[in-house]
This record gives structure tokens, sequence and C-alpha cells, in this order.
């Protein structure tokens, strides 16, 4: 038998079920599922320094566990000194048993690590059932080591749902653990 993330089996046995009777959908195709994780980095300074991106490449794929790729502009912007198809950021795009072992990692350890921490803010949602947040700093991370780190960027993570509406999708991330804040 193959191996199974812990999120994903727990998704399967007691959420759908749970999810079902709570919005009273007639089949369990209806319950909603996350589709992928998108992990999103712009890098401004990189203008300037191009090691900067390789960092932040190196960085979020240890982070996620899969290659990231560097993100290009598409335009100039003389004010900023940017050309078009400079590298300006970094992103990867997680699906299947990586995006449950991220969400795990994010849940369980990352977000607790984060400095004050009281919760997500729950104002992310974006109407469609999809979820957007920000993190400040990389080092919460733990594949990340404090002292190899030499700019602290933040990123930007979107769960994709199937959900649609907000409330589904809130529902759905409050059944894997996520931490919202309390209002």
């Amino acid at each position: 038998m193959s191996y199974v993330p812990r999120l994903q089996k727990q998704y399967q046995d007691e959420m759908v079920p749970k999810l079902k009777e709570q919005f009273e959908y007639s089949s369990v195709m209806q319950v909603p599922q996350i589709l992928k994780i998108s992990i999103n980095q712009g890098l401004g300074k990189a203008i300037a320094d191009k090691k900067i991106i390789e960092q932040a490449i190196d960085e979020m794929s240890r982070i996620a566990g899969q290659k990231a790729v560097a993100t290009y502009s598409t335009k100039d912007v003389s004010n900023f000194k940017l050309r078009k198809g400079m590298p300006i950021g970094a992103r990867v795009t997680l699906r299947r048993e990586r995006m449950y072992e991220f969400l795990d990692r994010l849940i369980a350890v990352a977000l607790p690590r984060t400095r004050d921490f009281q919760g997500v803010n729950s104002k992310g949602f974006d109407g469609r059932g999809n979820f957007t947040f920000g993190v400040k700093e990389q080092v919460i991370f733990p594949e990340i080591t404090l002292d190899e780190v030499k700019h602290f960027n933040g990123m930007d993570i979107t769960i994709v749902t199937s959900a649609k509406t907000d409330e589904e999708a809130k529902a759905l991330l409050s059944e894997f653990g996520f931490p919202f804040k309390k209002n």
C-alpha cells in the first residue's frame, strides 16, 4: 500500500461525512475539497541583486518540497528601474500529496511559530471559496535555517478549494484545523 498523508486520510474518513451532513449535500461529490495551494513571493529588491531570486527559489523549494520557479516582469516601469523580462519573484503550486503535507506542516508547525500569533484573519476569502493570507517571514518554516537567511521575505499563500461559497470554504479549512482568529 502506498503512503497517504495524514490530513488526506482524515479528510476522507472524518471530514467528508461531517461536511456532507452540515451542508446537507445529496452526494459526497458535492463536498468541497482543497484543489491546490499556491505560494508566491514578490521580491522587489531583486532588481538590484540577482542572487536574491536564486536564494528565494532555493528557500521556497525547501519549504514546499517541490522546485519553485522565478516569475518575470511583464512590462517596463522606469520609476523602479524595471525592464520587461526581469525576474521579480518566485512561486510554486502544490497539488495532491505534497499539498496535504505542506498544509499539515503549515497548520501544525509554521503558523504557531509566528511571533505574537493569535490566528489568521478570516478576511482573506475571495467570494468564490478561495482563501489567501500572507506570512511576514519565511523563517517560521522549520526547513529554513535562521543562520543562512540573508533577507527576510514574506509570502502569500493561496488555498484554492472547490467550495462555492466562503462559508463552505471556511468550514472546510476549520475542519482541517486552520487557526482562524476569534473575532
